[in-house]
C-alpha cells in the first residue's frame, strides 16, 4: 500500500509535533504548515496530500478560508482542529466542506483513529456503479455524476449520498444516519445532517428533489 501523506495546518508547535510523533508511528508522510497561507501553498505543490488536519484560528489566513479554497477544486478529507466548541462553528465547518471536526483538547489516539477510518472509506472500492433517477455514483472511483455530469463532493457528502441511494426509498431517522455514515457515537447536534443535506440537494440540482424531508424523523431518498 502506498505510503499516505498528511498535511498537519496549526499556529502551535506543540500541536503539530505531537499530532506528527504519533502519525509517524503508524509510517504516514508528514507535511507541516505554521498559517493558512503555508498551507495553501503546500497543497498546491504536493498533489499526493491524502487528508488534511486543519486548524480553525491561524493568523494570516483562517481554517475556514482555506477550506473554502481548497474545496473549490477539490474533495480531498478534512479535520478541522478547533479550540471552538459551539454548534454553530461546528455547522458552519460542515457547511463549508469538512468532513470531521474535533475539539482541542483532544486524544491523539482518537485522533489517529478518526483518520484511519476516513482514510479506509475513502479508498474503498467496491467496483460497482448504481444509477437512480440521473444520478450515478461511481463506488470504485468515489465519483458522482447527475445527468451524465461529474459534481464534487465532500467524503462525508459522498457517503450521505450513497447512503440514502442504497435505501432508497426507506425513511431514515437522524439518529441511523449518523450511526451509519457517521460510523462512531457523535455527540454533537443532529442539525450537522441538515446541513449536509442542503449541500448535497444544491450540487445535484433539479435532482436534489429526490431527497425527501419526512417531518419528525429525518430524510428519504425516492425517485417519482
Amino acid at each position: 500500500m502506498a505510503e499516505k501523506t498528511i498535511l498537519i495546518v496549526d499556529d502551535e508547535p506543540r500541536v503539530r509535533k505531537l499530532v506528527k510523533d504519533f502519525l509517524k508511528k503508524e509510517n504516514y508522510n508528514i507535511l507541516e504548515a505554521e498559517d493558512g497561507e503555508e498551507a495553501l501553498k503546500l497543497y498546491g505543490e504536493n498533489s499526493k496530500i491524502s487528508l488534511i488536519l486543519l486548524d480553525v484560528m491561524m493568523p494570516k489566513l483562517d481554517g475556514w478560508s482555506v477550506l473554502r479554497q481548497i474545496r473549490q477544486t477539490s474533495n480531498v478529507p478534512v479535520i478541522m482542529l478547533t479550540a471552538r466548541g459551539e454548534e454553530q462553528d461546528e455547522l458552519f465547518g460542515f457547511d463549508l466542506g469538512a468532513d470531521e471536526y474535533i475539539a482541542k483538547p483532544f486524544s491523539p489516539k482518537i485522533l489517529v483513529a478518526r483518520i484511519k477510518a476516513i482514510l479506509n472509506r475513502a479508498q474503498d472500492t467496491k467496483g460497482k456503479s448504481k444509477n437512480s433517477g440521473g444520478i450515478e455514483i461511481d463506488t470504485e472511483g468515489r465519483n458522482v455524476l447527475v445527468d451524465g455530469k461529474k459534481i464534487e463532493l465532500s467524503l462525508r457528502e459522498y457517503e450521505l449520498l450513497e447512503y440514502l441511494v442504497d435505501n432508497e426509498n426507506v425513511a431514515l431517522s437522524r439518529d441511523k444516519i449518523l450511526n451509519n455514515v457517521w460510523n462512531y457515537d457523535y455527540y454533537g447536534d443532529t442539525r450537522t445532517i441538515d446541513s449536509h443535506i442542503k449541500k448535497i440537494r444544491h450540487k445535484l440540482g433539479k435532482r436534489g428533489k429526490y431527497i425527501k424531508t419526512i417531518r419528525g424523523i429525518g430524510y428519504k431518498f425516492e425517485v417519482k
